[in-house]
């Protein structure tokens, strides 16, 4: 008696490789089972994404941009419009064009039940043809398993439709905020997150320092630019490691939902010794002190290999004094590893991570300084129309003048970032 391996067809809910006995004239197969699949399709997948995203927002009132879910929830760029176009259809949410337009749930997550969500991104959830096949002829009208396969499918819908978005947004926020309790079969698979926690001195108020975590563009490149820096190190430490240099990077942030700021710093009385505090709070202090501010950042960063890298972390600003700010950093970070046979180094790959934050902290830091010395750099005074003509004309014949004048103010750089 021989055995070999062959490749046989792939049937569902078996392996494409089975051994083959030949048994003294019949041939019999031992396929290995794979478990029954139980979880959405990707399309399904990322309508829950979406709509978690948008119950999450909810209490804002304000509309989520594209590239904000995309980020929060690493949906594909590709895809986020058509699966957010789906929740629009199902009528689970509405869109709003132009600049402040976006995304947003059509009523409260409460009134939403999670079997609509689903069917949303996966149609009906019921069975659309009997769970046997084609089978004897006494199965013409129903197979036996019918009744069984009927009862666990509205059991299943059943359960979704006693939960609702707004169930799903509050676990989220327990998992996020570390109080939900331990899953032993979570079956969650992939690369692990790290905990991420770093902090530096910025040189420049928290008005200047709010203004510019409230400009996606400025953290955006600071996100792409602190991965390079990585990838920087990494062909170092690991040359045949996965890349950590973004092909692009998507950044979200807004106003962390637990804080009592909207991200804007408005003026505050000083007392009458003048003193604002390092010890400020969300509410303020006594004496007046600006308070804290807090923005909830999270992004994507999808390297050249595919392999996609997420983060979600609270950024925290205080003064220090009038002219001085501690930014501080805390969260999770999934590092850009692919799934290899190899193992990858674990100590590696969070110095890598540590290197993005601490990268990320000075390169927002460093855009806050030099937007504040230039808001800051003396302005020349404007001419008269009969003055500026002669200093053209003079700038002309002599090579000088106001081109020359112009560029003196450039290259202005912001002082070192101090940690």
């Amino acid at each position: 008696m021989g055995s070999v391996a062959r490749d046989l067809p792939l049937v569902k809910g078996y392996t494409s490789i089975c051994t083959v006995e030949n048994s003294g004239g019949y041939v019999k197969s031992r396929a290995i089972l794979s478990n029954v699949n139980m979880t959405l399709s990707k399309r399904g997948d990322y309508v829950v994404r979406s709509a978690l995203a948008l119950a999450r927002a909810w209490p804002t009132g304000e509309p989520r941009k594209i590239r904000e879910v995309v980020a929060e929830m690493g949906v594909p760029q590709t895809f986020a419009s058509q699966i957010l176009a789906e929740l629009v259809r199902a009528g689970l949410a509405s869109s709003k064009a132009g600049k402040d337009g976006g995304y947003r749930l059509s009523r409260a997550p409460e009134e939403i039940a999670l079997v609509d969500v689903v069917e949303a991104g996966e149609g009906p959830l019921r069975a659309e043809r009997c769970a046997l096949g084609d089978g004897p002829c006494r199965w013409d009208e129903v197979c036996p398993l019918h009744e069984t396969w009927r009862t666990a499918t509205e059991a299943l819908r059943q359960v979704l439709g006693a939960t609702t978005l707004a169930d799903l947004a509050q676990r989220d926020l327990d998992l996020e905020a570390g109080r939900a309790s331990p899953v032993p079969d979570s079956h969650r698979h992939g690369p692990v997150s790290i905990a991420v926690d770093d902090w530096v001195h910025v040189e420049a108020g928290i008005a200047a320092l709010g203004g510019c975590i409230a400009r996606e563009q400025i953290v955006g490149r600071a996100v792409e630019g602190a991965y390079e820096e990585a990838d920087a190190l990494r062909a170092g430490l690991d040359p045949a490691g996965t890349p950590w240099s973004p092909l692009h990077a998507l950044a979200s942030c807004v106003p962390h939902p637990s804080a009592d700021n909207d991200g804007v710093v408005r003026p505050t009385a000083k007392s009458a010794s003048g003193a604002t505090g390092a010890d400020a709070t969300d509410g303020g202090t006594a004496d007046g002190a600006e308070p804290a501010l807090h923005f909830s950042l999270s992004w994507e960063a999808a390297s050249g290999d595919g392999v996609t890298s997420h983060a979600d972390v609270e950024l925290v600003a205080t003064p220090v004094d009038p002219d001085r700010t501690q930014l501080k950093v805390h969260g999770r970070l999934r590092p850009p590893v692919a799934s290899t046979p190899e193992p990858v180094d674990p100590e590696v790959v969070e110095r890598l991570g540590q290197v993005v934050i601490r990268s990320l902290l000075r390169r927002i830091a460093r855009a806050t300084e030099e937007a504040a010395v230039s808001s800051h750099a003396p302005t020349k005074p404007r001419r008269s129309r009969s003055t500026a003509r002669s200093g053209s004309a003079n700038g002309t014949k002599n090579g000088t003048g106001a081109r020359r004048g112009r560029a003196t103010t450039e290259g202005t750089t912001a002082g070192a970032v101090r940690a």
